[in-house]
């Protein structure tokens, strides 16, 4: 198994210091739902909503108590162990690329903290067929992610169209700012095309 970027790049002392940084946001008031407002006004209600690459768990909690329900993963053991220290979302620690994911499971897949630019290189477009599978006909997949990475907004974009994703949007910002070639964030969505069965265009 190819090492992701995360595992290869991070230590977990690496992870302790996120985990207090954020902390420390919250503690001193900051806004810390911007992706959660995003995705709530995109899913159905109630919708059942896989966090991929969940961190501390704080977008899975937030999204909880606005009423979906919620599976987090990650592959980090001391994010996992935060995370589970959220209420109201199950969290299970393995790797994105491998776990097994039962088809037409989610209504969404969400990606939003930099998770795309720490996969194991190479193993991008398996990890968005591998979405495209798990979310119902009409599901969504959102991605979010720093643009200065090897992975670019142009490559996930074109995964994500290669995956059988349609009507696929990009943004700069979280609070849906029109997509500009200088901007330093990106965010995406695509949407499995309603009675499609594997692939784009097969019918229902």
């Amino acid at each position: 198994m190819t090492a992701t970027r995360w595992s290869a790049e991070r230590s977990a002392e690496d992870s302790h210091a996120y985990v207090a940084r954020f902390r420390e946001l919250e503690a001193s008031g900051a806004d810390m739902h911007g992706e959660a407002r995003f995705v709530d006004a995109v899913l159905p209600r109630a919708a059942r909503v896989l966090d991929a690459g969940c961190g501390t768990g704080r977008l899975g909690a937030e999204l909880a108590r606005r009423g979906h329900t919620v599976t987090a993963v990650d592959l980090d053991p001391v994010l996992v162990e935060e995370a589970r220290r959220q209420h109201g979302i199950t969290v299970v620690q393995g790797d994105l690329a491998t776990m097994h994911l039962e088809p037409r499971s989610f209504d969404a897949i969400v990606a939003a903290g930099n998770v795309m630019v720490f996969l194991a290189p190479g193993t991008e477009p398996t990890v968005l067929r591998r979405w495209h599978e798990a979310v119902v006909p009409g599901g969504v997949v959102i991605l979010g992610f720093a643009t200065d990475r090897e992975y670019t907004a142009d490559r996930a974009e074109r995964d994500v169209l290669e995956a059988g994703f349609t009507a696929v949007q990009r943004f700069s910002t979280w609070s849906v700012a029109p997509w500009r070639d200088d901007a330093e964030w990106v965010v995406l969505t695509g949407y499995r095309q309603a009675g499609s069965l594997s692939g784009v265009g097969t019918p229902g």
